[in-house]
């Protein structure tokens, strides 16, 4: 049996409670991927122009720092990476985490949590950050509700 990591970002908690409930149903680890920086609602303003996270969004390199890190990472075989959708996309501060361990070898299931927006082609940005070593699945976009049942669904759909 494969060890899996849940790791995820989340403002509002809604992603939060997902990657708990997808750690739940998998027998996961759980990680909090945490700004150094925590993001306020002026940060969070997308209608601002000169807000953090539009300035962020807007670099493609942008890393913003993180506090902690997954103690021993290469134990995982399986990563689920979870995150709102911010721009089409998964947030800078996610890819600080994709950015800073060895994928080599390791699947990865991205999902993201939206009220209506679409994981779109997330997963291929995600590949282009971790390597082509490392095996990076579509992915799903999950509401802030999901079932048990449907999450067991989707993984088992997934054949880690």
């Amino acid at each position: 049996m494969s060890k899996k990591l849940v790791a995820y970002f989340s403002v509002s908690g809604v992603t939060a409670k997902v990657a708990a409930e997808i750690a739940k149903v998998e027998g996961a680890d759980c990680f909090a991927i945490t700004p150094e920086t925590p993001y306020t609602a002026d940060d969070l303003d997308w209608r601002n122009p000169q807000s953090r996270c539009t300035l962020e969004m807007k670099n493609p390199d942008c890393r913003p720092a993180i506090t902690g890190k997954v103690e021993d990472f290469s134990v995982y075989d399986d990563v689920f990476v979870g995150f709102p959708i911010w721009w089409g996309r998964e947030p800078s501060v996610v890819d600080t985490f994709l950015t800073s361990y060895d994928f080599t070898g390791k699947k990865v299931i991205p999902f993201c949590t939206s009220g209506g927006s679409d994981i779109g082609k997330t997963a291929e940005r995600i590949q282009s950050l971790v390597g082509e070593k490392a095996c990076v699945d579509t992915g799903k976009r999950l509401g802030g509700e999901v079932s048990e049942p449907d999450l067991k669904i989707w993984t088992e759909g997934l054949q880690l």
